[in-house]
C-alpha cells in the first residue's frame, strides 16, 4: 500500500522553504539579477532542489539591442538545462550560419553538421535570433514556474558580510520602497556588464573597446535570409541579424576616438550617413535610411573582462558581471548558459550536500574556473581576435583580415571549423590557434601573391615576420588572460 506520508512530507518541505524565503527571507542561494545567466541559474538550482531567491530591480520586459543571437552552441546548452521552450512563441528567427562580405564580395559560412554533442539528430546546427526582452520574459516565466524558487522585484544596494570573516552572508535591499535584507549560504551575482559589485570583488576591469550603434529595421531585405551579416571594408565592421518576423538588428560598430563619428564632423549620425551607409548592400539601403530617419539610435559598450578565480567566501559573479567579450560574434549568452549548466553541476546536492560548507563550496569554485575553460575560453579568444583583424586599422592588421577572408575562400575545414568554434560547437582552444595562424600564413601567401615580382623578396623577409608577429600580438594576450589564474 502507498504511504500517505510521502506526497505530504514533500509538500510540507515545499511550504516551509516557501515560508523561510517569502517571510524570513533566507535561502540556500540568492541570486542579484534576473537576465539571462540570473534566470538559467534559478532554474537549475531549483531542480536541484535548492532554495532561491531571484532579486531583479524591474521585472518589465527589459528592450535591449545586445543579447539577440544565441548561437548552436548556447541552444544545446539551453536544451541541457530544460528551458528550450523559452525560445517557443517569441517570433524567434533561425539562425543557419553567416554571410561574410569583405568590400562588397561575399563569403557563405554555415554552421558545420554533426557538431552537436549528445544529439541523435540529422538535422544541421540552428541558431536563434529574437528580441531580447521577449526571450528574458519567457526566462523569468520559466524562473517564477519552477520549483523552490521566489521571484522578488527589489533594489539591491550592498552586500551583507560577517566582519570578522568576511564571508558573505547575503544583500541589502529596497523593496516597494522599503528597505530590506535576503540572506543565503551562497550569494550569487549577475547583474550584468555594468555590475555595481565587481570592482570589489573582481581583479579586472572592463576594457571598452569600442561601441555598437544599434537601430531596429522594419521588413529590411537581406542577402542571406536566416543569417548572420557581417560587412567589411575599410571602416569598423557592421553586423546585421533579423529578429523577428519583421525586425532586423544592425549594429554599426564605432571604435573610441573614431573621427568621422568625432562631434566636429557630425557626430555619430555623420558617421552612419557617409561611413556605414555607403558600405552597407543596396538592398538594405532603403530600410537603414528610414530607421535613421525614425531617430531611435541606441549604443552599447563592447568591452573586454578577462576571467579570475573566485575566493570571495559566500559570493559568485557570473555572466557578464564575471566575464566580457566582444559581441560581434554573439557568445554572450551561450557563454553564460554553459557557465550556469557546469556551476550548478559542480554544486549539485551530490557534489555539495551543504551550500553552508564554505570550503567545500570554495574547492569547487576553484574547478569552476578551470573547467569552463573548454567552453569560454574558445569564444573568449575568438571574439576578441577575430574583431581585431575585422576592424583592421594598420597594413598588418588589413593583410591579417584579406588573409582571413580568402582563407574563409578555400572552403572545406577553413570554413568549418572557424564556423564551429564560433558556434561554441568546437570546444578546443588549440583548433583556435592553429586555424588562427594558419589565417596569419595564408595573409603572407596572398601578399606575395598581389605583389609585383620587384617586392616578393620584401613581402617574404620582412613583411611575413612582421605579419606573423602582428598575428602573435593579437591573440597572445587573450591566451594569456585565459590562462591566468
Amino acid at each position: 500500500m502507498e504511504n500517505p506520508q510521502g506526497p505530504l512530507s514533500k509538500s510540507h518541505t515545499e511550504d516551509y522553504r516557501d515560508i523561510r524565503r517569502r517571510q524570513h527571507q533566507h535561502a540556500d542561494i540568492v541570486i542579484v539579477g534576473a537576465g539571462i545567466a540570473g534566470c538559467a541559474a534559478a532554474v537549475a538550482f531549483g531542480k536541484q532542489g535548492r532554495s532561491v531567491i531571484l532579486l531583479e530591480k524591474s521585472l518589465k520586459e527589459p528592450d535591449r539591442i545586445v543579447g539577440e543571437l544565441l548561437q548552436p552552441g548556447g541552444v544545446n546548452a539551453l536544451e541541457k538545462l530544460g528551458l528550450r521552450d523559452c525560445l517557443e512563441d517569441i517570433d524567434a528567427i533561425p539562425c543557419y550560419g553567416y554571410l561574410v562580405s569583405y568590400h562588397r564580395e561575399p563569403v557563405h559560412i554555415p554552421y558545420p553538421a554533426n557538431l552537436i554533442e549528445d544529439s541523435s539528430s540529422s538535422k544541421p546546427p540552428e541558431g536563434r535570433t529574437f528580441h531580447h526582452g521577449r526571450f528574458i520574459a519567457k526566462l523569468r516565466a520559466a524562473a517564477r514556474s519552477a520549483p523552490n524558487v521566489t521571484v522578488i522585484e527589489s533594489t539591491v544596494n550592498d552586500i551583507v558580510k560577517d566582519s570578522y570573516s568576511n564571508q558573505v552572508l547575503g544583500v541589502q535591499c529596497t523593496t516597494a520602497g522599503k528597505p530590506d535584507c535576503y540572506f543565503g549560504a551562497i550569494t550569487l551575482i549577475t547583474d550584468g556588464y555594468n555590475s555595481k559589485f565587481r570592482k570589489a570583488y573582481l581583479p579586472h576591469t572592463p576594457q571598452v573597446r569600442s561601441r555598437f550603434w544599434g537601430l531596429e529595421m522594419i521588413d529590411a531585405e537581406l542577402p542571406m535570409p536566416n543569417h548572420g551579416h557581417v560587412f567589411l571594408s575599410d571602416a569598423p565592421p557592421i553586423l546585421v541579424y533579423q529578429i523577428g518576423t519583421h525586425e532586423t538588428r544592425i549594429l554599426v560598430d564605432v571604435p573610441e576616438n573614431c573621427a568621422s563619428a568625432s562631434l566636429k564632423n557630425g557626430g555619430i549620425m555623420n558617421h552612419m550617413t557617409t561611413v556605414a551607409l555607403p558600405n552597407l548592400p543596396e538592398c538594405v539601403r532603403p530600410s537603414f535610411k528610414k530607421a535613421l530617419e525614425a531617430g531611435k539610435l541606441r549604443s552599447m559598450p563592447n568591452s573586454f573582462l578577462p576571467p579570475a578565480t573566485q575566493k570571495t567566501p559566500g559570493l559568485i559573479m557570473l555572466g557578464d558581471a564575471m566575464n566580457m567579450r566582444h559581441p560581434l560574434t554573439g557568445g554572450g549568452m551561450t557563454v553564460a548558459f554553459n557557465d550556469v549548466l557546469i556551476l550548478s553541476q559542480l554544486l549539485s546536492p551530490e557534489n555539495v550536500p551543504n551550500l553552508e560548507s564554505t570550503e567545500d563550496v570554495l574547492k569547487q569554485m576553484q574547478r569552476f574556473h578551470w573547467e569552463r575553460k573548454s567552453s569560454t575560453s574558445v569564444i573568449n579568444i575568438l571574439a576578441m581576435a577575430l574583431y581585431a583583424l575585422f576592424a583592421a586599422d594598420d597594413s598588418l592588421l588589413v593583410a591579417l583580415q584579406n588573409g582571413c577572408f580568402r582563407y574563409f575562400q578555400r572552403g572545406g575545414k577553413c570554413i568549418s571549423e572557424p564556423c564551429g568554434l564560433l558556434a561554441g560547437l568546437i570546444r578546443r582552444p588549440w583548433v583556435l590557434v592553429s586555424h588562427f595562424f594558419a589565417v596569419a600564413f595564408y595573409g603572407v601567401w596572398c601578399r606575395i601573391l598581389d605583389s609585383p615580382v620587384w617586392k616578393i623578396p620584401y613581402v617574404i623577409l620582412i613583411e611575413s615576420v612582421l605579419i606573423i608577429w602582428k598575428a602573435a600580438l593579437v591573440i597572445g594576450p587573450y591566451l594569456v588572460a585565459e590562462m591566468r589564474q
